[in-house]
């Protein structure tokens, strides 16, 4: 069953999970590049108060990267682990979104996507396959395969939302 965002158009082609790494680095890069040209007074503006703002946005996709690449790895070596959601919303406020340097999380951005696309890319075949039990967008059984297509639509959509904000 292929499924698509609502939002953004994106299509969980799930037989192409191989090719995540390369597109979450390239669509990283994108929000990278935005918040390292913006003026920081632009970076940390919100278009709305319950939208986030393009640095806001580029610390979740940060910390979404780094997230998902200790979910990988905890896949690897455990068999069917349950992952609890990451406290997005928590996580704006928690860890100060709005005060971080745009270059720096730039920088970090970059770092985090690195380190995922090379996760991804040591997996083996049967390791594509293998199972975590994950709760969004609801409580279910998925294989890394979708883990991985699913980080990249991360990407892709936020990278959209910042995009759209600078409209």
């Amino acid at each position: 069953m292929v499924s698509t965002c609502g939002g953004c158009g994106f299509v969980y082609l799930l037989d192409q999970a191989a090719g995540a790494g390369p597109a979450i680095t390239e669509g990283s890069t994108g929000i990278a590049t935005l918040l390292e040209t913006l003026p920081t007074d632009a970076a940390r503006r919100r278009a709305h108060p319950d939208v986030w703002s393009p640095l806001e946005y580029g610390c979740h996709v940060r910390d979404v990267l780094l997230v998902q690449r200790e979910r990988v790895l905890t896949a690897r070596r455990t068999p069917t682990p349950a992952f609890e959601p990451m406290g997005r919303d928590e996580r704006v406020e928690h860890d100060g979104y709005a005060d971080q340097a745009p270059p720096a999380v730039a920088r970090q951005l970059i770092d985090a996507a690195q380190l995922f696309a090379n996760v991804l890319s040591r997996l083996s075949t049967s390791d594509w396959d293998r199972i975590v039990v994950y709760s969004y967008p609801r409580r279910a059984e998925r294989s890394l395969r979708w883990v991985a297509v699913h980080t990249e639509h991360e990407v892709r959509h936020h990278l959209a939302d910042v995009e759209r904000q600078l409209r």
